[in-house]
């Protein structure tokens, strides 16, 4: 007679054993509709999972985040489905969930065409219309292995074969079709009804190069038509704001082959790059942080000597000279090691903060590169805290308060934090992780933020607080972080004379607020879709003239307001009115600025902005008054 208590505590009994769908039936009929899966005593089950004993029973929903992903895992099984029904000879070998969808791979002898996807995404809507009932069922490995080798599966058979012998092999059956899986799915393919195949793309069996090519089917699914919809519109409208397309029509930076993966950056792009750098490294000053730079090629035993060399070898870029082997830096930590051992350090001088614009170079595959979101060669707005341990949780709470600052001024305000603590493998004490993970637990509770736990996913080195922008698209950047190390210190010989007279190797906080520079300003121009706020545009305004006759009267215009520390240029061209306004908003530019007879008459500019507002004729003094005002707020007021 088990007794099922459900999470609000209240407590269903039944004469004998019972299945997760009745329980579901004997709470309510809408639920019992609505319930995909479930968790018994904690344990993912499907709804015709048999509860012999007492049990603690969670219901899953669509509305669950484990709903979803079984909503995608059973979608891609219905993919596997239609695509043996449509194309018999095609093998199935691997589909899982990934952000936002699932993927499954094929054999099949030829390429799939856009006209097949298509065929295949209705026959899927056909099956799912037809509330074909999923159901689980056990085999002995070795007879599933003959199983599925029978029906022609070659890839299905190797990877039942290569599963522990004590494990069980369990199956899911859906009418004409069945596959190896763990489970759980949903009840009847009733459930899927909004999901869309995205694209198709080679993939290597196993992931490993030297095997044969397969045909990659991608494709999204949510718990309805709504959700669906609003993702593809976030798709599109992501790929409007693509920086790379916004790049090229606003003459920003490009790639090329000949460098793959480093940027070549224009004018215009340039602009927004020291704009932004400079205005880190005027808050870096106002915090006591001292700036340095280090050497971009080091001799390779440094790397060895600080563990690096080990951990990411095959991401340096290496170069020889006079039988000695270098390495292009893949990061700053070790060189300001470096700075800091030189001359005797006391507890006086801590916390020591060392900033630098270190320009690094990791050998990313070629593959995995992505316009400024992964690049080869990219600079960090890195610094380091070498400080006491009683130090660490001050030192923190100060840097997560200029990040927020930092943050909202770029105009984000929705920031995800996460808390990773020690990792299986580490080094140093329990007590000195109990007091790092305290200390950075202390300094998000002391600011009231809402975090979640990482267990487990710190560096081998010390627990780090992670920190996520969420942009215009809901889209999610992990940028800022801080990493608490007692490792590399000792390691590269650092130490500080103690209160007591004492050596004392310091703890050195690695942390950084945008990350990489490169990919910090590819999330801006996504964010802004390229209309960047004034303090960040790279013309904040232009002069337009309508005749040759205000020509004299535009070229003072322009060296007034470039004086006064504005970019600003002037379009003199012999065009029309309408097309040079026209091309300029185009271009995103703030503001701009026309002179006519009558605004030279009165000493004025005709104000208009980049989004078609007509702000009326302004005296200069009246116009760079705004000017300095919208770069004063920076982009606070677009998030107010």
């Amino acid at each position: 007679m088990p007794v099922i208590t459900l999470p609000d505590g209240s407590q269903q009994s039944f004469a004998a054993s019972v299945r997760v769908h009745e329980v579901a039936a004997a709470i309510g009929p809408g639920l019992a509709k609505a319930a995909l899966a479930a968790k018994v005593d904690g344990r993912l089950v499907d709804t015709n999972f048999l509860i012999e004993q007492d049990s603690v029973l969670t219901l899953i929903t669509a509305r669950d985040a484990e709903g979803l992903d079984i909503i995608r895992h059973s979608t891609a099984h219905l993919l596997a489905h239609a695509v043996k029904q449509l194309f018999p000879s095609a093998q199935v070998t691997i589909g899982p969930v990934i952000e936002n969808g699932f993927y499954y791979d094929f054999a099949f002898e030829r390429s799939f065409t856009p006209e097949d996807l298509a065929a295949i995404e209705q026959r899927m809507a056909e099956l799912a219309e037809r509330n074909i009932t999923v159901e689980r069922q056990v085999m002995p490995r070795e007879q599933a292995v003959a199983f599925f080798r029978e029906m022609g599966e070659s890839y299905k058979a190797e990877i039942i074969a290569s599963i522990p012998k004590s494990e069980e092999v369990s199956l899911y059956r859906q009418d004409d079709f069945i596959d190896l899986c763990r489970g759980p799915h949903v009840p009847h393919t009733g459930h899927l009804k909004a999901f869309k195949l995205m694209k198709v793309a080679g993939a290597y069996w196993r992931g490993n190069s030297d095997n044969e090519m397969l045909q990659r089917i991608y494709g999204t699914a949510w718990a309805d038509t709504k959700a669906l919809n609003a993702y593809l519109h976030h798709l599109e409208e992501a790929e409007k704001r693509d920086h790379r397309r916004i790049a090229k029509a606003l003459d920003l930076f490009h790639l090329q082959e000949e460098a793959p993966g480093m940027v070549f950056w224009h004018n215009n792009g340039w602009q927004i790059y020291i704009t932004v750098q400079n205005y880190i490294r005027q808050l870096l000053r106002e915090h006591g942080y001292q700036e340095v730079h280090t050497p971009q090629v080091v001799d390779r035993s440094l790397w060895e000597k600080s563990g690096h060399w080990e951990k990411f070898g095959d991401e340096i870029f290496v170069t020889h000279s006079e039988e000695r082997d270098f390495a292009l830096k893949p990061m700053n930590c070790p060189c300001h090691l470096q700075i800091f051992n030189q001359g005797l350090k006391s507890y006086r001088d801590l916390p020591l903060r060392m900033a630098e614009f270190g320009s690094c170079h990791r050998n990313e595959l070629s593959g995995a590169l992505h316009g400024l979101m992964r690049v080869r060669n990219f600079v960090q707005d890195d610094a380091h805290i070498f400080c006491t341990e009683e130090q660490i949780q001050e030192e923190v709470s100060a840097f997560m308060d200029l990040m927020f600052q930092v943050y909202a001024d770029f105009g984000f305000n929705d920031i995800l934090v996460a808390l990773s603590t020690r990792p299986e493998k580490r080094v140093g004490s329990d007590a000195i992780w109990d007091k790092a993970e305290q200390a950075l637990q202390l300094a998000l509770d002391k600011r009231g933020l809402a975090w979640r736990l990482q267990p487990g996913e710190g560096a081998f080195y010390g627990p780090k607080i992670d920190f996520s922008l969420r942009d215009c698209l809901d889209r999610v950047w992990q940028c800022g972080t801080v990493q608490v190390d007692f490792n590399m210190p000792g390691r590269l010989d650092a130490s500080y004379i103690a209160e007591d007279g004492g050596k004392r190797t310091p703890v050195m906080l690695h942390r950084a607020m945008l990350g990489s520079l490169e990919r910090f300003i590819g999330i801006l121009i996504e964010h802004y879709a390229g209309a960047l706020p004034v303090w960040l545009a790279p013309t904040q305004a232009i002069v337009l003239t309508i005749t040759d006759q205000q020509h004299p009267y535009a070229t003072e215009v322009e060296k007034s307001l470039a004086q006064q520390g504005f970019r600003i240029k002037a379009d003199l061209r012999n065009e029309k009115i309408g097309f040079k306004i026209r091309e300029h908003t185009l271009q995103r530019v703030p503001y701009l600025l026309v002179i006519g007879d009558r605004e030279v008459d009165a000493k004025t500019v005709a104000v208009r902005t980049r989004d078609g507002v007509d702000l009326g004729s302004m005296a200069l003094v009246t116009l760079t008054e705004r000017l300095h005002s919208d770069i004063a707020k920076r982009s606070r007021e677009l998030i107010e």
